[in-house]
């Protein structure tokens, strides 16, 4: 048995998690709790200052966890990479988003890994978190790190390890959430996934290679993204039909197999769902190759907040109103009920189509109270009042936060068009329209 193996086993190691954010934080979390000792990187000096200070910012850290594992000694944040050269383990779990041109933006990765790798030492484990592209650790991290003069497989260990954080998710959390691990070498994925063992309730999954495990996580959110795609081009279908897709969903779901329910919307939101399929059909045309079903439903996602405004238009049309000019207020900009989380969110993209129109749009969002979009902060309305629904030509649903009372909603607003079947159990319809 290795020595790091046994000192994971003994809980001797100090870990290390770079990226203190929706991913990090958590996962550093559960790794104090698990009785290790953490060291928190990030470039960004105000989470650091408040991890150290026991302030939770994030949803899934529960406030009272965070500050126990801070005072005793656990965990500790830092802006100084130095700190490195006493970790055992590094994970890293840095932000992987598309530039302005949808090409995959790997600079926080890179620049994460460069940072890493000046203090590293023998017998030391480094796992990507972050979701990329198929030989992100191989062909990108591997060489980086090896600039220290220790090789991998020999000198240390390297692994992938995606991520799987659902914010607002009640049931799966870091702890229980299952697993997968590849290596780049068989003890590589052995020590990493020990590690996992070490500190999941979950069991560890795993896989031959980092390849396998980055394809594994592309695969689950294309597989989302592409059945988002199949149900919004229904949804759309549905309208000209006169059929409401909702009521054929809920009718597809009493078969007990064969069948996933998945919904339509204003379109995709979040940090992996809307981005990761970009990063597949990026790395895919290097083998001359073209995802066209992904890239088809991709097309029909990115086309739902367009389509939602053009439908809001025809539910003003009837009331014998112009989008031009027209009160339109927005529920929701969070990209998912309940959560704060407005990372790629749809509202937003609805927000600004329906301004581009000339409509004069205000937004209610229980959990954002303000949104930061090129640079502009926008601010959102404090309380959703009787006045405020009362003055709005149209009410648009677009997350469908529980916390919202819709039945009020629907008493004071004089026309609503739900795009996410918030109002389903809202009794009095007449002035509900649904996507």
């Amino acid at each position: 048995m290795s020595q790091l193996k046994q000192k994971i086993l003994d809980r001797t190691v100090t870990l290390g998690v770079v990226g203190l954010g929706y991913v990090g934080l958590p996962l550093a979390v559960e790794k104090a709790k698990a009785g290790f000792k953490v060291i928190g990187f990030d470039v960004q000096s105000q989470k650091v200052d408040m991890v150290n200070q026991g302030h939770n910012y994030i949803g899934d850290v529960v406030d009272s966890d965070l500050e126990k594992i801070v005072r005793e000694g656990y965990l500790r944040a830092t802006t100084d990479f130095a700190s490195v050269a006493s970790c055992d383990c590094v994970c890293i779990a840095v932000p992987t988003p598309l530039d302005a041109h949808q090409q995959p933006d790997i600079s926080y990765v890179r620049s994460s890994t460069e940072s890493i790798m000046p203090h590293m030492h023998k017998d030391m484990l480094i796992v990507l978190e972050s979701t990329t592209y198929p030989g992100t650790t191989e062909e990108l991290l591997k060489p980086i790190l090896e600039k220290s003069g220790l090789k991998c497989g020999v000198d240390f260990y390297l692994a992938f390890s995606p991520e799987r954080v659902d914010p607002g998710n009640l049931i799966y959390k870091t702890k229980n959430t299952p697993k997968v691990v590849g290596g780049c070498t068989p003890e590589c994925t052995d020590i990493a996934a020990t590690l996992y063992e070490a500190v999941l309730e979950a069991p560890v999954h795993r896989v031959s290679s980092p390849a396998v495990a980055e394809m594994e996580k592309i695969l689950e959110n294309t597989y989302r993204n592409v059945n988002i795609g199949l149900v919004n081009e229904l949804a759309i279908l549905c309208n000209r039909m006169g059929i409401n897709i909702w009521e054929v969903i809920e009718a597809a779901k009493s078969k007990p197999y064969g069948f996933q329910a998945f919904y339509p919307g204003p379109g995709l939101g979040g940090h992996c769902i809307p981005l990761d399929p970009y990063y597949l059909s990026w790395k895919a045309r290097e083998y001359g190759f073209h995802t066209s079903m992904i890239e088809s439903s991709m097309m029909v996602n990115d086309r739902m907040p367009e389509y939602c405004c053009d439908r809001a238009m025809e539910a003003l049309n009837e009331n014998k109103k112009a989008m031009n000019g027209a009160k339109i207020l927005v529920l929701g900009v969070a990209y998912k009920q309940d959560i704060d989380d407005y990372r790629e969110s749809p509202a937003i993209r609805v927000i600004e189509a329906l301004k581009k129109r000339g409509a004069e749009v205000s937004f209610y969002d229980p959990f954002v109270a303000e949104y930061r979009e090129n640079g502009v902060v926008e601010k959102g309305l404090e309380a959703l009042t009787e006045e405020v629904l009362k003055q709005a030509d149209l009410v648009m649903v677009t997350t469908a936060h529980t916390t919202v009372d819709y039945d009020f909603v629907a008493e004071h607003a004089g026309l609503i068009f739900d795009t996410k079947n918030a109002m389903k159990n809202v009794t009095k319809r007449e002035n509900i329209r649904v996507l």
